[in-house]
């Protein structure tokens, strides 16, 4: 298929070049000409505006980090709107709101252009091995008509529902998994007042009931004190920022939630958005007057 992918980050680098890797012809745009560069050099075409990218394609991808990053590629000046013909598709695999994603779709509807919201969960390692899960909000069969180019990034593809349903699958995932990185770090601090080896207890938790994903990659990286960026804290607070809103709009209580974004608001406070949410641990350890390395 004629593909185009905009948002050519530490996700969407290796997204584009695994639809290059199966046949697809694709075409890049980005805001600094250096992103698209390796992609060029692959075998991507370059194009001077996001518009282009969609004159010369059927779908176009976008993986970009504000919902008004998403509204700027597609409706701005030089947006995707200006170069869709119709029955193009575009495919939002960005973290936004539901109703961002709603909203973009009924706008794009009246071009008569198709849309799905498809966020992803797994992060940079899932995405370089072609792993993400995929929540897809829209149309089913427009869903089905861009399939082929989801399998190109991970094989769990789930439809949710109408369009804003991916987003708010993707708002009960981050959900659940800060709050257990939060939980991950109380367990951790505790272990680490006692004066107790933080590895054994990791070990120790991974073979009980309290295991998960969570606990294995984060808990691991708090027992090696490695808060360099895996996942950078930004994106999680964003991602809580726009929920938590939801919820209050909603009249839907999130008690747990809601003291786990108070813990990335501390942290965000502290000059630590751009390194791991693993940080968490070092919020409870600036509250309890350091750490205890």
């Amino acid at each position: 298929m004629r593909v185009g992918f905009i948002g050519l980050g530490v996700m969407g680098r290796p997204m584009a070049t695994h639809l290059l890797n199966a046949g697809h012809e694709v075409s890049v745009w980005a805001r600094r000409p250096e992103s698209a560069a390796p992609l060029v050099s692959a075998g991507a075409t370059g194009c001077a505006s996001a518009a282009e990218v969609a004159r010369r394609s059927e779908v176009v991808v976008t993986m970009v980090t504000y919902g008004h990053d998403v509204e700027a590629v597609a409706f701005g000046p030089d947006g995707l709107a200006e170069g869709f013909a119709e029955g193009s598709i575009h495919v939002d695999m960005s973290t936004i709101s539901p109703g961002l994603a709603r909203e973009f779709a009924a706008r794009h509807a009246e071009r008569g252009v198709g849309w799905i919201d498809a966020p992803v969960s797994g992060g940079d390692v899932a995405a370089a091995a072609a792993q993400l899960a995929i929540m897809a909000g829209g149309d089913a069969a427009t869903l089905e008509r861009v399939r082929p180019i989801l399998s190109c990034f991970g094989h769990r593809i789930v439809h949710v529902g109408e369009a804003g349903a991916g987003q708010v699958a993707k708002a009960c995932n981050q959900m659940l998994m800060v709050s257990t990185i939060q939980a991950c770090a109380e367990a951790m601090h505790l272990a680490s007042a006692h004066r107790v080896d933080l590895a054994a207890v990791h070990t120790a938790l991974m073979g009980g009931s309290a295991a998960s994903k969570v606990m294995e990659v984060f808990g691991d990286r708090m027992v090696r004190r490695d808060f360099a960026a895996g996942v950078q804290a930004r994106l999680h607070h964003k991602d809580f920022g726009i929920f938590l809103g939801d919820a209050v709009k909603l009249g839907a209580p999130l008690p747990i939630a809601a003291q786990a974004g108070q813990q990335l608001n501390a942290l965000m406070a502290q000059g630590w958005g751009g390194d791991d949410t693993a940080s968490l641990l070092k919020v409870l350890e600036l509250s309890s007057g350091g750490d205890r390395d």
